[in-house]
């Protein structure tokens, strides 16, 4: 390969970029990520992150996000991992018919009309993986280094940089595919949750809607409820936006009256990387290898574990070489 730095680079520390280099590592590879930004300070150290295939678009959505539900949930047992396996509702202010990935969930049913808060008119019972994304981001970053991977701090200004440190690059650097790729088209979108003193609450519910810039979520995490949500299109600014916030809390107390009296603990913003389809492919360089895995939009967590195996499949022969 190359006498210097790793076997394997990979580029962003976000759960695309962590799950992707503990899924090499423990392959056995020499595995470095390279980011600008450490694991907590990802968009992914913010996010919901209930486990859903709805919000990305590429022909293996299905594949990627079963793999993942089938990995999250052997996690579910040991607290320190973030994972927990709740029930809920998805619901639509529209008659719809129940998704058929949702209808091979454990515990599901559609809706009867009582099931339903006001304006919403079809939706299905199920139970998901709901990920507590600092504590899990601490999990992965752990499992990476058991396996032999480290995680350094670095910006790079272009890819080719990547390859003085390794000849086999792994670009999961998100909305900086942006301008790292370039790829124009990766759209910044700012994606904004309020945490919220939890009063008991322990189902979830969400919004099953095409009109992503207000949806709403209510995701139950132990003491904490964690409210969504909003996707302001172009926006790369992590900070929060006081009307948006207000928005999020009136929405959620239309389906629980009690989150308005609810203390406020946190506002979190994340930018997401939206593109029109998710891009896992290689370019074979001649004596250097670029693997990309980024544009996941809003499902980054669900597609995780589905994406770092297509990765794996794609890397492997290419250190055998």
């Amino acid at each position: 390969m190359t006498s210097a730095g790793s076997e394997v680079l990979i580029v962003g520390a976000g759960v695309s970029g962590l799950t992707t280099a503990v899924c090499l590592a423990e392959h056995g590879l020499r595995v470095r990520i390279l980011a600008e930004l450490g694991p907590q300070e990802t968009t992914s150290a913010n996010a919901g992150a209930i486990w859903d295939p709805a919000y990305a678009s590429h022909p293996k959505v299905l594949e990627w996000s079963g793999r993942t539900y089938d990995e999250l949930i052997t996690l579910v047992d040991e607290p320190r991992h973030g994972v927990r396996m709740v029930d809920g509702i998805e619901a639509s202010r529209k008659m719809i018919v129940s998704p058929q990935w949702a209808r091979s969930l454990t515990g599901f049913r559609d809706c009867v009309a009582a099931d339903l808060p006001s304006g919403f008119l079809s939706g299905w019972h199920y139970t998901a993986p709901i990920i507590d994304m600092p504590p899990y981001l601490r999990y992965l970053q752990a499992r990476l280094e058991q396996a032999g991977g480290t995680v350094t701090a670095g910006r790079l200004e272009t890819l080719d940089e990547a390859f003085l440190l390794a000849s086999i690059v792994v670009n999961c650097s998100g909305v900086g595919a942006r301008d790292l790729v370039p790829d124009p088209g990766v759209e910044p979108i700012r994606g904004q949750l309020v945490a919220v003193r939890n009063f008991g609450l322990d189902k979830f519910f969400a919004e099953h809607t095409d009109e992503l810039d207000e949806m709403t979520y209510i995701l139950p995490q132990g003491d904490v409820l964690l409210l969504g949500g909003s996707a302001d299109k172009g926006q790369a600014d992590p900070v929060a936006d006081e009307a948006v916030a207000r928005g999020i809390v009136e929405r959620c107390s239309l389906v629980f009256p009690e989150i308005a009296a609810a203390a406020v603990l946190q506002h979190r913003t994340g930018i997401r990387p939206q593109r029109s389809q998710i891009r896992l492919e290689h370019e074979d360089l001649g004596d250097r290898h670029l693997v990309h895995n980024y544009g996941h939009s809003g499902a980054g967590v669900s597609l995780s574990w589905g994406c770092a195996a297509d990765v794996a499949a794609l890397v492997l022969p290419l250190v055998a070489r």
